[in-house]
């Protein structure tokens, strides 16, 4: 049997109602996938992945945007237009061999300025060999 449950965008904080099974437990709503979940179209067989693609203001045939907004603490731009058409992912709690899988984000690499450190030499003089 099949229940609407309500989200919201992580990134504009529209609401939106998914028709989907209760024996579905939800882990989180993220507005980046989370490594290794896969994740299936809200019009497809959502229920053997390990989530839902979804993107804010389109209307699948589980899925209705309602003209509400949520208030919560986390939203991006709660400021922004509603719905803002940004992808957010809605992830299933996932296990694996009998051991729940903590949801990680995916990495971000950042490139430091080469040529090495710029700061002092560090200590000096007789005791310290210079």
């Amino acid at each position: 049997m099949s229940y609407p449950v309500s989200y919201y965008c992580p990134h504009c904080g529209t609401v939106a109602e998914i028709e989907r099974e209760g024996y579905l437990a939800d882990k989180s709503v993220t507005p980046y996938p989370l490594v290794g979940w896969e994740y299936a179209d809200p019009d497809g067989d959502f229920e053997t992945a390990d989530g839902i693609r979804l993107v804010c203001g389109e209307d699948a045939d589980r899925v209705r945007w309602t003209e509400q907004r949520s208030d919560a603490d986390d939203v991006e731009d709660p400021a922004a237009d509603a719905p803002c058409g940004s992808e957010l992912y809605l992830s299933f709690v996932r296990y694996v061999d009998g051991e729940e899988v903590e949801p990680r984000p995916e990495p971000t690499y950042t490139e430091i300025a080469g040529g090495g450190p710029s700061g002092p030499d560090g200590p000096s003089g007789p005791r310290f060999g210079r």
